[in-house]
């Protein structure tokens, strides 16, 4: 990699860094080529991105980012997964880890705030936003149809009440 490959990557790492709201990074020795495919299409179809990085490289793209203090954890083989939803990449990576050794959790960050292995657990086990989005839209409605219901019921019962009365008249005028 000559030296303007190696400023182009760094420009994209950063920017990559700049635009994402969650990072884990991972220590991935040992994982097949057909297992990183396979990692990388969970993680794709959850909405994240996952990249093997030079540890050197990423130190320099770390530079102006939330994610500075994470230079540390850049040690041996190391990947990223990366998302601006806050718990997609957590939970696919969580997941993958859990089914295959070789790949491990080496922390991360959300929004600038440096995670342990324990906080990218503790993040992955969270609902994602959309399922948040959908539980949210359920409680507001959920009111709104007993409401309706409870609403409903008694003009119902009205409505019965003076249809019977109506039909009483009628066959006392019938008679």
């Amino acid at each position: 990699m000559n030296r303007s490959e190696k400023a182009e990557a760094i420009v994209e790492l950063n920017q990559i860094f700049k635009d994402a709201n969650l990072m884990v990074i991972t220590r991935q020795s040992g994982l097949t080529v057909q297992e990183v495919t396979d990692l990388r299409r969970k993680i794709r179809a959850a909405g994240a991105s996952y990249k093997v990085t030079k540890n050197r490289l990423t130190l320099r793209a770390l530079e102006g980012t939330p994610f500075t203090a994470l230079g540390p954890m850049f040690t041996g083989p190391t990947a990223i997964a990366y998302s601006k939803d806050p718990v997609a990449a957590a939970k696919v990576v969580a997941a993958y880890a859990k089914d295959n050794e070789k790949l491990t959790i080496v922390g991360g960050s959300l929004g600038g705030e440096a995670l342990d292995v324990a906080g990218v657990q503790a993040l992955a086990t969270l609902p994602s936003l959309d399922a948040l989005r959908g539980k949210i839209i359920g409680l507001l409605q959920a009111p709104a149809t007993k409401v309706a219901g409870v609403l409903v019921a008694p003009a119902g019962q009205l409505a019965r009440v003076f249809g019977a009365y109506g039909a009483k008249e009628d066959g006392a005028k019938a008679a």
